[in-house]
């Protein structure tokens, strides 16, 4: 298999996160490549219509794409249960409000990345930064006994959404007022597949 990559990505993490923990990383070969939301490169256009990345082509079908269905691919391929049926609604939800927090990181990183400066929105950026925040508050507020459960993919889609919030996005302080998420991400960024992954 070969995954059509960019490491600074929060949904890229996820899924090579995803490889790590389901033990399916040694049969995936990492093809990294430059792309933007302006800019897509020929090889993220070529797996993926869209032109967005993670893509996983795969020797025995078509390429699959959105780091969601990758995730759930490679947890079925290695029946590694992290999808667990018992709670499969909390972890989707979960789930999905973590990439909703990418979304919004993302966002707000490639309005001050790639506009011009005259012509970034303020307004946009500080807008996004309110779902991300509502978002961590509810985490804090709701989630924190699921986090210190048995991990699930929701699990790995957190702590990438907050890796990515330190890297793009450290001045905004997000520990200071979520001391249970904090402490949950610390101890959680240690695991090796964090480690191995980690963006530089």
């Amino acid at each position: 298999m070969e995954l059509v990559y960019s490491p600074a990505s929060p949904f890229v993490g996820m899924t090579v996160v995803m490889a790590h923990e389901t033990g399916l990383i040694d049969q995936i070969t990492l093809k990294t490549i430059t792309t933007n939301a302006f800019e897509t490169a020929a090889e993220a256009a070529a797996a993926n219509p869209l032109g967005k990345i993670p893509a996983l082509i795969r020797p025995e079908g078509g390429a699959l794409y959105d780091s969601r269905v990758i995730c759930r691919y490679l947890d079925a391929r290695a029946a590694a249960g992290l999808y667990p049926e018992a709670r499969l609604w909390e972890v989707l939800t979960l789930e999905a409000t973590a990439q909703g927090i990418c979304d919004c990181a993302v966002s707000m990183a490639y309005e001050r990345r790639l506009r011009p400066e005259e012509k970034q929105s303020s307004e946009w950026i500080e807008a996004q930064w309110a779902k991300v925040a509502r978002a961590l508050d509810a985490i804090e507020a709701r989630w924190m006994s699921h986090l210190y459960g048995p991990l699930d993919a929701s699990h790995i889609a957190v702590g990438c959404a907050l890796g990515y919030i330190d890297l793009r996005h450290d001045a905004r302080a997000w520990r200071e007022t979520r001391p249970g998420l904090a402490a949950w991400y610390q101890k959680f960024a240690e695991r090796p597949s964090m480690q191995a992954t980690a963006p530089a």
